[in-house]
Order: C-alpha cells, then structure tokens, then sequence
C-alpha cells in the first residue's frame, strides 16, 4: 500500500544517503524524501493510486499513456509461458528498467535545467510522499530547508551536489517500490526483460510462507511499526549520538549490576 511504500523509500534514501557523500541531515532528509515520494511513483499505472491521482487530470493522462505503453510493451515481448493478461498494472512501470531510465533522465534534467529542475523533482517527491505519510513529512524537511540555509555558505554549489544525487534517490525509489511489490502474493517483474523459465515477466516473489497479502496484518501491524522506528534511526547523528550512548550505558549499568 501507499504508506508502506513511502516509508519503505524513505528508509532506503536514508540508507543511500551516506553512500553519495550526503552525511549532513538536511541533505539527508532531502534525498529520503524525494525517494520516499518516487516509490509511489511506479503505481502511476494504476487509474486509484496516489501517483495518479496526484495532480488531477494531469497524472490522470500520464496514467493512461503509462497504462497503453505497458500493455502494448506487454503484448509486444511476453515469453511463451507469461500469463494471459493485459499488462497494464504492476508490469513496464515496475522494472528495474524503469526505476534506471527515470533516474538517468532525472540526471540529464537537473544537468540541463539546474536548480530549477532541482525543485520540480524534490517538491514533487515531498509532495507525494506527504500524500500518504502526512504533514510531518513537510515539517521535517522544511526544518530541513531551515538548517541548510542557515549553515550554507553556497548555495549554488549546495544546489549543484543535490541535484548529482537526485537520479539516484528517483531510481532507488522506484525499485524499492518494486522490491516491496515482490513480497506480495502477486510478486513483481523487476527483472524483465531477462527471460527465467520461459517468462520474459517473471514475478519475483519469496517462497510462499513468506508472502502476504496487502492491506492485511502484516503490512499493517508489522511492517509499518518496523520502518517508521528504522526511518527515525537512520537520520543522520540519531543512532551515533543518542541510541548507541544509551544502550552503551544500559549495557556497562547491567554489567555492574551482575558483578556486583
């Protein structure tokens, strides 16, 4: 579902943010919710999901064109044992091919167009992402917004290093959507168009006790608690500068306790 697909991508932006050299929160809190807000986005395939529902007739369009070029990307490569089906939902749009292709032309876009195509991708993300996760994903950014403006000495170049990192967080958002999709019943095709047993869209998916039904107990009571601890945990200083303190002293007090 929406939610879980958020929180899902704001973890793994937090994840990545690290490994792109963004360390500082504000940075980090920028790329976890662009991501956050672009794991929805492979659900633009659908005419009910928050993507496309997102800007009213706009996004209405782009869900239809999305929806046409997958089937027709569907009737045009699907192997001799892929099912019998339109290919509409959960097919073009939920690849790593897609989640690769959108991240490229979010590179050559911000490389072209600067800061302005800075803001279109993050307020969007945001936008998405506070769609299903609520408002305090924008106060969080914006307290964000408030520390990068008040510690910056260069705007410009601050501007400059985000937007080298926005292709990556919009591709790790998609696939994080899709590596969510694939622990569903349904699974997920992510790996297309390699072929696996005959299928150019092979569902990946875990064995069948590991699989649950969405909107069902599981998502709802287990992994969504899970992902919102794990979102606070991996802000940039909160693990190193208040939960390893804790849990250091925690441990030497039970030390002594039992020495003692």
């Amino acid at each position: 579902m929406g939610r879980t697909h958020a929180l899902t991508g704001w973890c793994a932006g937090l994840a990545v943010a690290p490994l792109v050299e963004a360390r500082s929160v504000h940075q980090a809190v920028l790329i976890a919710a662009t991501t956050a807000g672009f794991a929805l986005l492979p659900d633009l395939d659908h005419p009910g999901a928050s993507a496309s529902r997102f800007l009213g007739p706009l996004t209405g369009l782009l869900c239809r064109i999305l929806r046409a070029l997958s089937a027709a990307t569907y009737a045009l490569t699907k192997g001799p044992r892929d099912e019998d089906v339109t290919g509409k939902h959960r097919h073009l749009t939920h690849t790593l091919v897609f989640a690769i292709a959108l991240g490229w032309a979010t590179n050559l876009a911000t490389q072209e167009w600067g800061a302005h195509a800075v803001g279109v991708v993050v307020v969007s993300g945001l936008l998405l992402a506070e769609a299903v996760l609520g408002d305090w994903v924008l106060l969080l950014t914006g307290a964000g917004v408030v520390a990068w403006l008040g510690t910056a000495h260069d705007y410009v170049a601050d501007l400059e290093q985000v937007s080298g990192w926005l292709g990556a967080a919009v591709a790790v958002g998609c696939f994080t959507h899709c590596v969510g999709d694939s622990l569903t019943r349904s699974g997920c095709p992510f790996l297309f168009p390699l072929p696996i047993a005959g299928e150019t869209w092979y569902e990946i998916r875990p064995p069948r006790p590991l699989r649950f039904r969405t909107g069902t107990w599981v998502e709802t009571g287990l992994l969504v608690p899970v992902f919102v601890v794990l979102g606070v945990l991996l802000l940039p200083g909160v693990w190193t500068g208040y939960v390893e303190p804790w849990v250091t002293d925690a441990w030497e007090q039970a030390r002594a306790r039992a020495s003692g």
